[in-house]
């Protein structure tokens, strides 16, 4: 069945009505592809694509991209799309400034360009395979590819030649709205009569629109005018302006749009504007301007309105799968937050953000209760109890309310502290008639109006005096709930017990709601986490994990007649069989608002569903879920990119043309031949694979829940020889063989050179001194009057002292020991270091060091003694510092040059 939006009617005055409409739009500009801002004509074809005629361009839109068709004319003026309409075989055709054109694939053709060569303005199919063309030169008629033209003036400059609108009548009449009057053309002979009166002084029309037995004339500057078809007789309709565009779907409602005045729809039974949508300053939900050029109310109930270089405007498509609740013209809870509700056969208690609201339906009575009478309008929590209303607020306390005089009372004025200016978080009745209170000093247990008992984390177990939840199971047991976990109530003995939890249950967690199904399943709903299900006896328990719920803060549970479980949470609502489906309502499902609060919802003895959302309350029954939720077209895959720009890059569209908030479209695809289970996808309907493997996938998608909404894609990945195992593996052994090779020959360079570098690791320095004879010396270093040739002679001494006893491998060799050896002061061997040698004096020995390391290793003794003990012998007194001087001089860790060698034979 196909769903129709519901449409609150207001009834207003005849002419410009002080109303507008509460519908949500969403509007389409440059920043989401659209071409062109000026949208002069709009079209819906049978697959479900939008098709939008611009001043230079024709655009395809499915809900979510829009797919640009470029007009193959120079002149950018004569580019401007005037009509679109379709054809048999879902065909799409087109009519501009340049001539008519028909969508050939994913480009434009043109029709008898050689005929058709001036302004078509307006086209109408006849359902027989005949298209009638209005052009700026009289009446062209396409069939079979046929082309017949009919002047409705002989003078071909005439007025009346300019056909801005048709309609075809069930008399065999065509009637053509001309720029000099109206007329109509006999099929069957071609005669043309033209109908023309005293009565209404306009001869010039705009658009035209037949419904029943009269037709609408637009005019540019006098608004509405009527011409009965059976009287011949015009008259003055609704003067509303500039009519820019006029339709009906057959209902009786003329829908117009103004140039100037918004949309306007109009009862032609009553003769009355019965809904106005328009542009207003500062107010959400209308359009955003009030130059409508063109406008189309589609088969689902969409409005869609062209607006003058803004773009197009779109009301979100809702079904009517959930209501939101009002009370005639009394109550409408329309964008109030519901934090808790009460449903008692005619009676409604909803208590909000914003107070609290009485309904009784039977007595016809609506009553509201809010600052000063509540001290807090913040209302948290309520129960009704032995013939009464409960009321628990945030910073005010508890309230009773009588629903006999509807009236309000303290709960208990004996504790003013909690009870009058508190926070009440949670109101529950239990087996014996007693009542619990959850607070932030705790729990409260009351008896016929009197308290019993009080728990709180000084005289209990109560994990913490924030208590946020109170529930009761089937066998009588307590639960409770707080800001640092759960315990359990032994009504037996009235104790709380918090030790007699299994090992990895979820006692010690935030939890929101805890809920018993009629399997007797114990569902914990996390303040963060997933939704944890145990049995009674606490022995069998588990998470529910790699669900749509994943992620989410869980709200509520409340099992249906049909054993689903309905969960609400702050991102979405949810129906879950228990087994593996998710069913995911959404704003298309008249959904207000995804964000749901901690509202317990309520079931009705009539198996109305009850649930409080963040801008309303809302109800369904499981019967309109099960034969409701049917959208008007099926899922279709839109395009397939692959490529686009990046090698091994393949991305697939599709859409369902339900045109709501992209953001809250859901569905789950799979590539089977990659993926075995279903993904979830939530306001994207593309999906993008990086590098497949050769081979045959089968794509597939279908609306979250919805196993009947499935359509597939068959993917044939070729074999290319470049992305082929063998062939990657090879790449890989010949970069390893290239990458070992060039180890190799480091390991060898280093080897060579360790027994030179202990003789005389300083004489490539020196080579460099030696042309540098006339070398000037640092500011502090000008007093020391040493040469060049000194420090030559100096650098042979250190070379051969440091060789000779090795002094490389006393870990405290200080440069004062090396002065005392040389004799020679220790700022001259400062100055040899920093000026000759241009190195400091550490890795000058270091590299003494890092020498005798290798040559130990070239000689095996690896093998005999422990990395630390070569450390050691070589001089280190540091394992960081050795790892880090080596990997500086060589490029490589220690392990890697030891790895490098074997043993000499």
């Amino acid at each position: 069945m196909k769903n129709k939006l519901i449409y609150v009617l207001f009834i207003g005055i005849l002419l410009f009505p002080l109303f507008g409409y509460s519908q949500t739009f969403r509007g389409l500009s440059v920043s989401d592809g659209l071409s062109d801002l000026v949208v002069n004509a709009l079209y819906k074809d049978s697959t479900g694509y939008v098709w939008i005629g611009t001043s230079s361009t024709l655009e395809r839109f499915d809900g979510v991209r829009l797919k640009h068709y470029a007009i193959p004319v120079t002149n950018e003026k004569m580019k401007e799309v005037n009509v679109i309409t379709g054809m048999q075989g879902n065909e799409v055709w087109m009519g501009n400034n340049a001539g008519l054109w028909r969508v050939n694939g994913n480009e434009l053709e043109r029709i008898s360009p050689d005929i058709i060569k001036n302004r078509v303005y307006s086209l109408l199919y006849d359902g027989k395979g005949r298209m009638y063309v209005g052009t700026d030169v009289g009446l062209f008629i396409y069939e079979k590819g046929k082309i017949e033209r009919v002047l409705i003036d002989s003078n071909v400059l005439s007025a009346a030649n300019t056909i801005r609108g048709l309609a075809l009548d069930n008399k065999g009449n065509l009637w053509m709205a001309t720029h000099r009057g109206l007329y109509s053309m006999a099929l069957d002979n071609k005669g043309i009569t033209v109908h023309n009166s005293d009565e209404v002084l306009v001869n010039s029309y705009n658009n035209i629109c037949l419904v029943d037995s009269v037709l609408y004339l637009g005019t540019a500057e006098n608004g509405i005018v009527a011409f009965d078809i059976e009287s011949y007789r015009f008259r003055p309709y609704m003067n509303l302006g500039c009519i820019t565009s006029l339709s009906s779907n057959g209902d009786g409602t003329l829908y117009a749009g103004t140039n100037g005045n918004g949309a306007y729809f109009i009862s032609t039974v009553k003769d009355r504007i019965i809904k106005r949508i328009y542009h207003e300053p500062n107010a959400n939900g209308g359009l955003r301007s009030n130059s409508v050029y063109s406008l189309l109310v589609d088969n689902d109930g969409i409005i869609w309105a062209g607006l003058f270089q803004l773009g197009l405007d779109y009301s979100l498509y809702q079904n009517e799968l959930f209501s939101t609740y009002k009370y005639l013209q009394e109550f409408d809870s329309r964008n109030l937050a519901i934090r808790t509700i009460e449903i008692c056969t005619s009676e409604r208690l909803i208590g909000t953000r914003d107070g609290l609201f009485y309904v009784d339906e039977a007595r016809k009575i609506c009553k509201s209760f809010s600052s000063p009478e509540l001290r807090s309008n913040m209302i948290m929590c309520s129960c009704s109890f032995q013939g009464k209303y409960y009321i628990g607020t945030y910073g005010g306390g508890m309230y009773v309310l009588d629903p006999a005089t509807i009236t309000l009372s303290d709960f208990d004025r004996d504790e003013p502290a909690l009870f009058v200016h508190g926070q009440i978080f949670a109101i529950v009745a239990d087996y014996w008639g007693n009542l619990w209170i959850g607070t932030s000093e705790g729990v409260f247990c009351y008896k016929d109006g009197k308290q019993i008992r009080h728990y709180d984390s000084a005289n209990s177990r109560l994990p913490d005096n924030n208590v946020y939840g109170i529930y009761f199971d089937s066998t009588h047991r307590g639960w409770i709930c707080t800001e640092n976990g759960v315990c359990m109530l032994d009504t037996s003995s009235d104790r709380l017990i918090t030790d007699k939890f299994p090992e990895n249950f979820v006692n010690r967690k935030l939890i929101r709601e805890i809920y018993e199904d009629s399997e007797h399943n114990l569902y914990f709903l996390p303040d963060k986490g997933e939704l944890f299900v145990s049995d009674l006896s606490l022995k069998k328990f588990f998470s529910l994990s790699d669900t749509p719920l994943d992620g989410k803060n869980l709200m509520f549970a409340l099992e249906d007649e049909e054993g689903w479980l309905w969960i609400g949470t702050n991102d979405g609502l949810y129906r879950y069989d228990k087994k593996n489906t998710f069913a995911s309502y959404t704003f298309a499902d008249g959904i207000p608002n995804q964000i749901f609060f901690n509202c317990i919802p309520k079931e009705g003895k009539d198996g109305v569903i009850w649930i409080g959302n963040s801008k309303g309350l809302i109800y369904t029954d499981v019967g309109r879920i099960n034969n409701g939720k049917e959208y008007p077209y099926s899922i279709r895959i839109t395009d397939v990119d692959v490529g686009n720009g990046q090698h091994g890059k393949t991305t697939i569209y599709f859409s369902g043309f339900t045109y709501t908030d992209p953001a809250y479209m859901l569905y789950e695809y799979k590539l089977e031949g990659k993926e075995e289970s279903w993904q979830m996808l939530k306001g994207k309907s593309e999906v993008t694979y990086y590098d497949l493997s050769s081979g045959k996938y089968i794509f597939k998608v279908r609306r979250a829940g919805d196993v009947n909404s499935e359509v597939s894609l068959s993917i044939r990945v070729p074999f290319v020889i470049w992305r082929s195992w063998w062939c990657i593996s090879l790449a890989v052994m010949l970069a390893f063989l290239c990458i070992y090779g060039l180890y190799k020959w480091r390991m060898r360079n280093n080897s060579l050179s360790t027994a030179h570098f202990l003789l005389a690791p300083e004489e490539e320095a020196v080579k460099e001194k030696q042309n540098l004879e006339n070398f000037i010396p640092e500011d502090k270093y000008r007093s020391s009057n040493i040469t060049a040739e000194d420090c030559k002679r100096l650098t042979e001494r250190l070379k051969n002292l440091i060789r000779d006893k090795k002094l490389y491998s006393n870990p405290e060799l200080k440069i004062g020991d090396l002065a005392k050896e040389l004799d020679v002061p220790a700022y001259i061997l400062s100055y040899l270091f920093n000026q000759y040698l241009n190195r400091n004096y550490y890795d000058y020995i270091n590299d003494y060091r890092i020498a005798e390391f290798k040559y130990l290793v070239n000689k095996g003794e690896h093998m005999t003694y422990t990395l630390n003990a070569l450390i050691e012998k070589c001089g280190f007194n540091s394992r960081a510092s050795f790892f880090r001087h080596f990997k500086r001089a060589t490029g490589m860790t220690p392990n890697e040059y030891i790895k490098g060698f074997r043993k000499p034979n």
